[in-house]
């Protein structure tokens, strides 16, 4: 297993919500653009699925594209996840999608975390733990 930390710019994050309910709470939809920071990815965007309690606290679910080079090999991959935000700091869980892999890492296999606070913003925080073989 090879271990990659990084952080990711966040170009863009646009977040809608769709359905609000009368006490606060709501689910939302966000759209997020990445661009790398020169350690081989490239590129990514994720689309999340987010529940906001009243508290502010948020429950989610992700499913994120990356694009680059991993250990010298070209492709992309897709990481599904989930995670939560306690007012604090995100933590989110991932693991890469079995079969979501392309040119070089179509045989992809790993996990990732990304925990991070808002003084880390615009960057996000990403640890991908994988295997190419």
């Amino acid at each position: 297993m090879t271990k990659l930390t990084t952080k990711l710019e966040i170009k863009s994050w646009d977040e809608q919500p769709y359905r609000q309910f009368d006490d606060g709470r709501k689910f939302t939809k966000a759209d997020v653009t990445l661009i790398g920071m020169g350690d081989g990815i490239e590129s990514g965007s994720f689309e999340a699925i987010m529940f906001y309690r009243t508290d502010g606290t948020t429950e989610y679910v992700t499913l994120m594209q990356l694009s680059g080079s991993f250990g010298g090999v070209p492709g992309d991959f897709v990481l599904r996840g989930n995670g939560s935000f306690d007012g604090t700091s995100a933590r989110g869980e991932m693991e890469i999608v079995p079969g979501s892999g392309t040119g070089g890492l179509a045989g992809i296999t790993g996990a990732a975390t990304s925990i991070s606070t808002h003084d880390d913003y615009p960057h996000m925080p990403l640890e991908i733990t994988y295997s190419l073989g």
